[in-house]
């Protein structure tokens, strides 16, 4: 009896967790360049059930002996192993403001490949897909944080108050003569990057990321006075919330029913 409790709580508490997750995501509907998070739901192990019994040791024998025999299997329950970001192209839009970056989505030689802008946090190295950027009170272009876009060469973009035309392929073409081309990683797995708030993302050694420009089939373009929007579909994520709250509502309703079970067995059996 026990066993379907502890399932039953068990599918509460991811339920719960599945909840944070979709109203997180509801939340960040509106920020530039947020991806929606999908929370994974996984099974405990199977446990394998046996019924122990006793038979004789053998047939002239008056011992008895303790055997055990194969029931089934039953899971004890579920849980929210992770949660990972959706990094499906979000819809552009536009705003009219020259520091504003979209990243547009092309071809990529990996199934779950993407292009990020590379920025300077306080931590090192990271990289964004909100291109909502302005310029500085010393000339540098920064994220909504204040952190620093990187160029190719991984120096922050000092743009000395000058206005510059972007180019689809992320070049920066001021009004001085200079041209700097945008910092721009791509890595082979997004989903195995490290989230860290605000949008930004750090990579592990086995997400692989890498130069976009200098990996071949990385197709991507650059678009001046845009951003991408969040790509939260807050119709299914309303869908999805009203499912997960209908069955923490059925796990709880074991759950009280077997709290009713326990206490008759223990208030009225144990009067036998």
């Amino acid at each position: 009896m026990l066993k379907g409790l502890y399932t039953a709580a068990s599918g509460m508490l991811a339920q719960q967790r599945k909840q944070e997750v979709l109203s997180n995501n509801l939340a960040n509907a509106n920020t530039n360049g947020y991806k929606a998070d999908q929370g994974q739901l996984r099974a405990f192990p199977e446990m394998l059930l046996k019924a122990t019994e006793s038979k004789p040791a053998s047939v002239d024998d008056s011992r008895y002996i303790s055997v055990s025999r194969e029931i089934g299997n039953i899971n004890s329950g579920v849980y929210v192993q992770e949660t990972i970001p959706n990094f499906v192209q979000g819809d552009l839009r536009e705003t009219g403001i020259s520091t504003d970056t979209a990243l547009v989505d092309g071809a990529y030689p990996d199934e779950n490949g993407s292009v990020f802008f590379n920025l300077q946090t306080a931590d090192g190295e990271a990289y964004t897909r909100n291109g909502s950027f302005t310029i500085d009170a010393e000339g540098f272009l920064t994220n909504d944080q204040g952190s620093y876009i990187l160029d190719a060469d991984g120096n922050p973009i000092q743009t000395n108050d000058q206005t510059y035309t972007m180019t689809a392929d992320g070049t920066m073409q001021f009004a001085d003569g200079r041209n700097i081309q945008l910092g721009l990683t791509y890595v082979q797995d997004a989903n195995l990057l490290d989230k860290q708030g605000e949008n930004v993302y750090t990579a592990s050694e086995e997400a692989q990321a890498e130069d976009a420009r200098a990996t071949a089939g990385v197709a991507y373009n650059i678009v001046q006075g845009a951003v991408e929007g969040s790509n939260v579909d807050m119709e299914q994520t309303m869908t999805d919330m009203m499912q997960a709250y209908r069955t923490f509502e059925m796990n709880q309703k074991v759950m009280t029913a077997y709290d009713e079970s326990l206490g008759k067995a223990v208030n009225e059996v144990g009067k036998l």
